[in-house]
């Protein structure tokens, strides 16, 4: 089919690194060019099975990796904005595009004539008739493995059978999506007596009374994050409104317009089904064969070293905290009593500290310094390049010879129509093969302050931010020659370690010294301030590691789980979390998993399923990573260069861990991690 030439995706953009020429983008571009992307890119890869000549890595690689540009131009543009700035339009759209995607994907990989043009050229290759590179091989192994992984050698009626469950689970997540941000929304507290916000911090409580009047609400109005905990928790004394916020979090998803619960349980059972289809146990062997971990039984093994250190040194924190009330401590307390021992402990409170994280100040002296310390790249703001939205903010980034290496996108702020939480996302991907160069976005869900104010952040917002230009550093710097490779394109247990080291910095004396600077004063952070921020991180560790772990478990519980045993009705959800919690040790009421079922958007809409576990195998690589640096002088040209090139350039090129022992020269020791959140002296 054919695309109206006006459409804006119907030819790359002219914009400086192929930037997306939002100004001229409307809602209604978007379906025609991915159909018309869709249909092209079928027509693309047909040619390739069609070919006489013998495979070549030209006539079969490179020509893969050329095919589907206009789907690409069309897609990078939507995923960049629905989850950015949805509308009832825009879900619409998505409503439709997440099956047709899912149905693309069956047709490629199903498709017998390309499988066996592919296995011919591998076969070419490993008798030494074609040349192929380090990236060549790797792209031959990965897509050969996707083939068999989506059923290309099933009889046709299994395919079929296969084909059913993939749409239908597309139409599911997207449905999970779009029902689990709506029931955030809705279940934001209302507070109409200031009474109760005594104490709160004031750039909180303008925050609260702006987002109020956003929807047409006297008061103050406490949007939820969209995990459980709350970080505003910390900051309200009132214990009766941190009893409804918290009750208003965790209660998320189980009733009226919002339930996701037959979400969950279709999902679920589809996914057990389509991996019993493909050979596997249950569908977290599935995603483990296809990740670093490559077992389920390695996940558990990693998982579960860490509970029982985890669930005691929760209740060693519990009992100190218990000591600053009478009442008996609930979920509910904890955040705030953590604050206030923290406080106790180390001579200073978030509160304190707020003044002197300015979100502009951090951004530039912090972040984007310590990119230019390790990389020696440079950032220019450039106001002439469009946003999808008033408040998205476009960076060029030169590289240390002062060439343009790409663009970083950031949109910062929450709003009415952003999905909860931060994430990082491609828009053009680094490759060689095409000449094109990154484009990416970083979003956060910062409070914007009322006009005229500047925006403070929380300590959590700063590690935040730093975490998030982690992911951007991965495909900026990305420096491969084929689009899938880009990046971020890794496995997903690897993906988050470039994102964790780069929180390192967030605490580095020096840099601290640059960007914690009084808003008002300038005068710099306190040097007993540092040293009290960096003898904290053991603080609430138990806590913390209890809730990451009874996320990751649940997760587990979800995607091992045999078919037979799974709930088949919404009203089972409840009892098959509890028992699932209770079986993995993490059942402690005072430090509740991260996400429950029915908002856990990670795993039951976004690609984390059966594989959030990732965040602590990723962290194992983090703090072994983090150990490396610190032993070889930290914030150095001499690190990053070595860090940049081995590492991050490489992108998904080769195997990860591959990559990984190049650059440290050893397997990772997970003995830092278990240092790091107090699992061990």
């Amino acid at each position: 089919m054919s695309l109206d030439p006006a459409n804006p995706f119907a030819r790359p953009s002219t914009l400086p690194y192929q930037l997306t020429p939002w100004r001229d983008v409307r809602a209604e571009h978007y379906l025609p060019a991915v159909e018309a992307g869709i249909a092209e890119r079928l027509d693309e890869l047909r040619a390739i099975a069609e070919v006489a000549d013998p495979p070549t890595v030209t006539n079969v690689i490179d020509a893969w990796e050329r095919s589907g540009q206009l789907l690409g131009r069309a897609l990078g543009a939507f995923w960049t904005v629905q989850p950015a700035d949805t509308t009832d339009e825009l879900d619409a759209i998505d409503a439709t595009i997440s099956p047709m995607m899912a149905r693309l994907g069956d047709a490629i990989y199903q498709d017998r004539a390309l499988y066996e043009r592919v296995v011919a050229l591998n076969e070419r290759v490993e008798a030494d008739e074609v040349v192929a590179d380090a990236a060549a091989r790797y792209w031959l192994e990965t897509h050969l493995r996707d083939f068999v992984r989506a059923g290309v050698g099933l009889p046709e009626a299994e395919q079929a059978r296969l084909r059913e469950l993939n749409e239908r689970l597309a139409e599911l997540t997207s449905a999970f999506g779009r029902t689990s941000l709506a029931g955030s929304n809705a279940a934001a507290v209302h507070v109409v007596d200031e009474a109760e916000l005594a104490g709160v911090a004031a750039a909180t409580v303008a925050g609260a009374r702006a987002a109020a009047q956003v929807r047409g609400l006297d008061g103050w109005l406490l949007e939820l994050d969209s995990c459980t905990p709350q970080g505003v928790l910390c900051e309200i004394g009132d214990a009766g409104l941190r009893r409804r916020l918290h009750e208003a979090s965790v209660g998320r998803g189980w009733s009226g317009e919002h339930d996701t619960r037959a979400l969950v349980v279709e999902i679920a059972r589809l996914r057990a089904e389509r991996a019993a289809l493909l050979g596997f146990p249950h569908h977290a062997e599935y995603v483990a064969a296809d990740a670093c971990a490559t077992t389920s039984e390695a996940v558990h093994a990693m998982l579960h070293r860490m509970v029982p250190a985890a669930v005691a040194n929760a209740h060693t924190e519990a009992a100190d905290l218990q000591e600053l009330q009478d009442e008996e401590l609930q979920p509910w307390d904890w955040e705030y009593l953590a604050e206030k021992l923290k406080a106790r402990r180390y001579s200073f409170d978030s509160a304190q500290l707020r003044p002197y994280l300015e979100l502009e100040r951090v951004l530039h002296e912090g972040v984007f310094a310590a990119a230019t310390a390790l990389f020696g790249i440079t950032f220019v703001e450039r106001d002439d390049l469009p946003g999808y939205n008033d408040q998205v903010r476009v960076f060029e980034v030169f590289d240390g010879n002062g060439t343009g290496l790409g663009l970083f996108v950031a949109d910062h702020y929450t709003r009415a129509g952003k999905q909860g939480g931060a994430w990082m996302n491609n828009i053009v991907d680094q490759n060689h093969l095409l000449g094109q160069q990154p484009v990416v976005v970083n979003n956060l869900n910062i409070v914007k302050p009322p006009a005229g104010e500047q925006t403070l952040l929380t300590w959590d917002e700063v590690r935040t931010l730093f975490h998030e230009f982690g992911h951007a550093l991965h495909g900026l710097l990305s420096d491969v020659r084929y689009p899938s490779q880009s990046g971020t394109n890794t496995p997903r247990d690897f993906v988050e370690f470039p994102s964790q080291v780069n929180e390192m910095w967030a605490l580095d004396a020096g840099l601290l010294r640059r960007y914690a600077v009084h808003h008002q004063t300038g005068e710099p952070i306190p040097t007993a301030w540092i040293d009290a921020l960096t003898q904290a991180e053991l603080f609430n560790q138990g806590w913390a590691t209890t809730e990451m772990l009874g996320a990751s478990l649940l997760d587990q519980a979800w995607h091992s789980t045999p078919l037979d045993e799974l709930p088949s009705e919404p009203d089972e959800v409840a009892q098959f979390e509890a028992k699932a919690l209770a079986a993995a040790g993490v059942d402690y009421p005072l430090a509740p998993t991260r996400y429950r079922s029915t908002y856990f958007k990670h795993i039951f809409e976004g690609g984390y399923a059966a594989a959030y576990y990732s965040y602590l195998w990723s962290e194992v690589l983090d703090a072994d990573t983090g150990a490396w640096f610190l032993a070889n002088g930290g914030l150095t040209s001499e690190n990053g260069r070595r860090y940049r090139e081995r590492l991050l350039a490489q992108g998904g090129s080769i195997d990860a861990m591959d990559a990984y022992r190049d650059f440290r020269g050893a397997d990772p020791d997970i003995t830092h991690l278990l240092k790091r959140r107090g699992l061990i002296e």
